[in-house]
């Protein structure tokens, strides 16, 4: 009795799990397929190239991946990298070699990514800082935006680069299909009056079923309506890539690559909850670089994990990899049954779906947020947004890194030197800052807090900042708190030994204090330990502070004594 007791529960629990998993599949679907097939569009794809790309992909990640929830298809971003980049090889659209070279680039994609994977390059995904990446979408949106206008307004014009796509247009507006635009216009109203009454619902579901409807019902290709046409019927069928293209779409595989990968461990991070395993970064590599490779192999574009399908697929209740397994068996299911249907939806809806749902990549508030708490990485997100928009996406990728390490060198090279005071009438040391006007510092005694590792690139800015500091105090005894130096290379500390030795010649005494182990031991095996002696290697700067008071108060003209 006790053992059918105990077993009912779990299998009831096990079951519950799984009615949750398929439940928040059916409904990722619902999402996540319109905008699949939309999103090839964008790549300048045939729109069942979207539906490969939410099949092979996402059963691949679903059983790799490290993370529980993670949607793992097409996304905006990745689909204009890869149009730019597929455009580059195939400047004439025929459509066959589109097919072919977009196979190669995603099977390139695929294998760097397996690549980084063994190299465990997995902290690559920190290169692109946070407000580095909020400038990269915010531009990659509005290309994005900018690329589908004329498909919502019914015109053609020849893609020049971001500005002259503005100008040109602006002057071909007078060509405006009104059947078109309304068309546009119903799919856009579908699609935000569904999220803003319904968060998460299926509208771009019901935006595609009401325009094949309505393209069926009132003819909408016989009235100039652009409609995506025939669409094969089946499951998709082996593509090989083309070697020969194998030079030309590196380069560019290289940065796409890098953004599937960046988006995915993000996305991932995003929604992992503190009961699940935590999102393994190398194994996102392989996860993402198999799915991208098995994908490239039946067709399918460049691939990573997407914000909006994965919170749709939390939302919805998923436990489990297996929400994608049912997303992608429907998926499936579409491609075997409905795929004569599809080919009378127009591509005016599919220019609202990727509209509306690029828009939401362009955050004005954290522009204003970064500005708010730093001002140069505010600076880094414009000059990122810029480069995307002036240099093209793949470019802007390049300007994004190039930002990030500029970012990252100008932070190393500039460490901070702080003098270190006393709170009045208490025992607390911190920083002197105008904010604390009345914090007390001791005549003869000089604390200096640098904060950060000491390098080559950045010991002569170091050294500026305490000769300055020591020229203005005139200290008898400088105090350098090396509690927030994490590490000392040769170089700096070369210039330490050297700063000691003047400090002598100049009657002034060098004490270091708060050094951590690391530190301390290339102090010691440089010989410079044996020169200042115990009593100038201190626990912490109260420690100094006591022996110096002890000094004074022992009648000490100065501190030599201690040497």
């Amino acid at each position: 009795m006790k053992a059918h007791s105990t077993g009912t529960p779990a299998k009831q629990s096990s079951t519950n799990l799984l009615r949750f998993d398929v439940i928040a599949g059916l409904t990722a679907a619902a999402v996540i397929l319109p905008k699949a097939m939309a999103y090839a569009t964008v790549a300048g794809l045939p729109v069942e190239v979207g539906l490969y790309t939410a099949f092979i992909p996402m059963i691949i990640y679903a059983l790799l991946g490290s993370s529980a929830v993670l949607s793992f298809s097409s996304t905006t971003t990745l689909g204009i990298l890869a149009g730019t980049q597929l455009g580059m090889v195939v400047p004439d659209g025929n459509m066959a070699q589109l097919v072919t070279a977009c196979a190669t680039l995603t099977a390139l994609v695929g294998i760097l990514l397996i690549l980084a994977s063994l190299l465990r390059l997995g902290f690559i995904a920190n290169f692109i800082s946070a407000p580095v990446l909020t400038g990269f979408k915010t531009g990659i949106a509005l290309v994005i935006v900018l690329d589908q206008l004329p498909k919502l307004l019914g015109f053609h014009i020849t893609k020049q680069g971001f500005i002259r796509d503005v100008f040109s247009i602006i002057h071909h507006l007078p060509q405006t299909s009104l059947i078109t635009l309304a068309v546009a216009a119903a799919t856009i109203l579908v699609l935000i009056g569904m999220d803003r009454l319904w968060p998460h619902s299926p509208a771009p579901l019901v935006a595609v079923g009401g325009s094949i409807a309505a393209s069926w019902f009132f003819g909408l290709n016989a009235q100039g309506v652009a409609i995506v046409g025939l669409i094969p019927q089946g499951l998709p069928s082996l593509t090989l890539p083309d070697v020969e293209l194998v030079e030309q779409l590196l380069p560019g595989a290289f940065g796409i690559a890098l953004m599937s990968f960046t988006e995915s461990i993000a996305v991932a991070r995003t929604f992992a909850r503190n009961t699940e395993p935590p999102v393994n970064a190398n194994r996102e590599l392989i996860a993402t670089g198999a799915a991208n490779l098995g994908g490239a192999l039946f067709g399918a574009m460049p691939s990573g994990g997407g914000t909006t399908q994965t919170a749709v697929v939390r939302a919805a209740g998923a436990r489990s990899q297996k929400a994608s397994l049912v997303t992608a068996s429907t998926a499936a299911a579409i491609m075997l049954l409905l795929a004569p249907l599809l080919g009378l939806l127009p591509y005016a809806t599919l220019a609202s779906v990727v509209i509306v749902y690029s828009i939401g990549l362009i955050q004005p508030a954290e522009f204003l947020a970064i500005n708010k708490v730093r001002k140069m990485e505010f600076y880094w997100a414009v000059v990122a947004c810029v480069g995307v928009l002036i240099f093209g996406t793949l470019q802007g990728i390049v300007v994004a890194i190039i930002v990030s390490v500029i970012g990252l060198m100008s932070q190393v090279t500039n460490p901070r030197v702080y003098v270190i005071g006393r709170k009045h009438g208490h025992d607390i040391l911190r920083p002197l800052s105008p904010e604390h006007p009345n914090d007390e510092t001791m005549d003869g005694l000089l604390i200096l807090r640098p904060e950060g590792r000491l390098l080559f690139v950045n010991v002569q800015n170091v050294t500026e900042q305490i000769q300055a500091l020591v020229a203005q105090y005139k200290p008898q005894v400088l105090v350098l708190d090396l509690s927030r130096v994490p590490d000392i290379e040769y170089s700096a500390l070369q210039v330490l030994i050297e700063r000691e030795k003047r400090g002598t010649e100049d009657g002034r005494k060098l004490w270091l204090v708060g050094l951590n182990p690391r530190v301390e031991e290339v102090v010691r095996n440089s010989g410079l330990a044996d020169r200042l002696g115990k009593e100038r290697l201190l626990f912490n700067a109260r420690a100094a502070i006591e022996q110096y008071q002890a000094l004074e108060e022992a009648g000490s003209n100065s501190p030599s004594a201690a040497s």
